[in-house]
């Protein structure tokens, strides 16, 4: 039985929850209020027996604070975890390794993630990936600076590039 705990907090661009493993690893966040928003992108695998709600989570909530406050790496060196197959796990950590300010092409995503070709696979790694923020899925865009999707609409998408622009 694994327990996970869940905490919703303001921020400058509306609620933000995160739902946070017993050993302090992401496994969904967004900018939602409703929790259920996020369990249901968690890998079944990973998928808490058990959920409770905390008024924070510790290094988790103090990384999302600073981060909203304009100290843009404060959520790097969370840890996060996601379950899915080999290309979208790969594609995943390289999102991580986009540097604020730096947006990429969904073409040069899937470079980084190992596959030039696979520029749709890594269209839907983005689409899939349960922990916004912490892997900073928003930092890609379309060829041409278009915003492209985002699960927590195009406006957030903007506010979160223009607040990471050097």
């Amino acid at each position: 039985m694994s327990t996970a705990h869940w905490s919703t907090m303001d921020t400058r661009i509306g609620p933000f929850t995160a739902v946070v493993a017993d050993d302090g690893a992401v496994l969904a966040s967004g900018w939602t209020g409703e929790v259920t928003e996020l369990t249901t992108l968690i890998a079944p695998s990973l998928a808490p027996s058990e959920l409770t709600e905390k008024r924070d989570l510790g290094a988790v909530s103090d990384a999302v604070r600073r981060y909203h406050a304009g100290e843009i790496g404060a959520v790097d060196d969370i840890v996060v975890r996601q379950k899915s197959g080999e290309f979208r796990e790969r594609a995943w950590d390289a999102l991580r390794t986009v540097k604020p300010g730096e947006p990429v092409s969904y073409a040069a995503y899937a470079t980084l993630a190992g596959n030039p070709a696979a520029v749709r696979a890594a269209a839907a790694a983005c689409a899939k990936n349960a922990a916004a923020l912490f892997v900073p899925c928003h930092r890609v865009v379309r060829t041409g600076g278009a915003l492209g999707g985002f699960r927590w609409g195009t406006d957030v998408k903007r506010w979160l590039l223009d607040h990471e622009a050097v």
